[in-house]
């Protein structure tokens, strides 16, 4: 048998990719009494920068309303580029859409939560995400789409 390389799983450099706020609706909305309802959208997504280099961004929308008016709408993106070599193919998948978003997550939350504040409202702290949980239905819905679109 060959010898096998070393695995190797390294940080690069985490950073805040990409981020945006709009109030579109102020100052009148900020009047209003009501609670508004918060609608908090997740998404993970990997891009190969050079041999064994990937990116990996988690993305999150915030967007709160108070009937059909936006409060605010903030949209963030935290990414990270990692060295990925030597992992078996069938582990890659999970090494960049678990554990990755797993080290990227927490700046994240604290970015979207700054950001809430700074424009002048109480915090928005994103929940806890499993990402092996949330990685496992993403591949279960697209083998599903596949068997149903292969006929």
């Amino acid at each position: 048998m060959s010898e096998q390389a070393t695995p190797v799983f390294q940080i690069q450099r985490v950073y805040l990719k990409d981020v945006s706020l709009e109030q579109p609706n102020s100052p009148a909305i900020l009047l209003q009494q009501e609670q508004p309802a918060v609608d908090i959208q997740l998404g993970v997504e990997a891009t190969p920068v050079a041999e064994g280099i990937f990116e990996v961004a988690v993305t999150a929308t915030v967007q709160t309303k108070i009937e059909d008016k936006t409060l605010f709408l903030v949209e963030a993106k935290q990414a990270g580029i990692f060295e990925i070599r030597n992992i078996p193919e069938e582990q890659m998948g999970g090494v960049i859409g678990v554990a990755c978003p797993q080290i990227i997550y927490p700046y994240l939350r604290g970015n979207v939560a700054d950001i809430v504040t700074r424009a002048g409202f109480p915090p928005v702290h994103l929940a806890e995400i499993n990402f092996q949980a949330m990685y496992e239905q993403q591949n279960a819905a697209a083998a599903a789409q596949a068997e149903g679109g292969v006929q």
